[in-house]
């Protein structure tokens, strides 16, 4: 709950520094929704700020209830990133840009089989690389990708429960993170 905290106040710091105008013709926010998470039961949600030319903030929430197995996973998490926009005829959010992240999940587990139940919550953070395109001055198009790392907590609510009664796939200490988003830019 410590972290949780602590990335809520970091949020908002970033966030009150960024609201400090600059000459821009284009659109400064983008409201998006990542098109592959629903495969996963998932839903994930972004709102992008230019903040400078070149650089922006996001901050990416969601909410899952999937099943791996016989490990059913509900829970949260929330993500802010900072993008760098490497372009150089193109104004935040639009081009290629590079976003170190970070990102904090709080999972509850349980199985049908045994009536094992436990939380799992994980902290952690990499670099993406990608690239957004605004068409017809209001869609916005973002494509990413990059590798991720992280610790993770178990903690068991059923007596004799471990690790290894559930399918923890994709939650180790190093992954990959990717996703394909579309949006409304204002």
């Amino acid at each position: 709950m410590k972290k949780v905290k602590i990335l809520f106040a970091l949020l908002i710091a970033i966030f009150s520094l960024g609201s400090s105008s600059f000459a821009q013709d284009g659109k400064k926010n983008i409201f998006k929704v990542n098109v592959i998470s629903p495969i996963v039961r998932t839903g994930s949600f972004f709102y992008e700020r230019a903040i400078t030319q070149k650089s922006s903030l996001q901050l990416g929430v969601f909410y899952t209830g999937y099943s791996v197995d016989d490990t059913k996973l509900r829970g949260f998490g929330i993500t802010p990133e900072y993008r760098f926009y490497l372009s150089q005829s193109k104004e935040a959010p639009q081009g290629f840009f590079v976003a170190p992240f970070v990102r904090y999940e709080s999972l509850n587990l349980s199985t049908n089989s045994s009536r094992d139940e436990a939380t799992l919550s994980t902290f952690g953070g990499g670099l993406l690389i990608g690239g957004q395109w605004i068409f017809s001055n209001i869609i916005s198009l973002d494509v990413f990708g990059g590798p991720r790392v992280n610790s993770r907590s178990f903690k068991a609510s059923t007596s004799g429960t471990t690790e290894d009664d559930f399918t923890l796939t994709g939650f180790g200490s190093f992954g990959f993170r990717f996703g394909v988003t579309l949006g409304i830019a204002f």
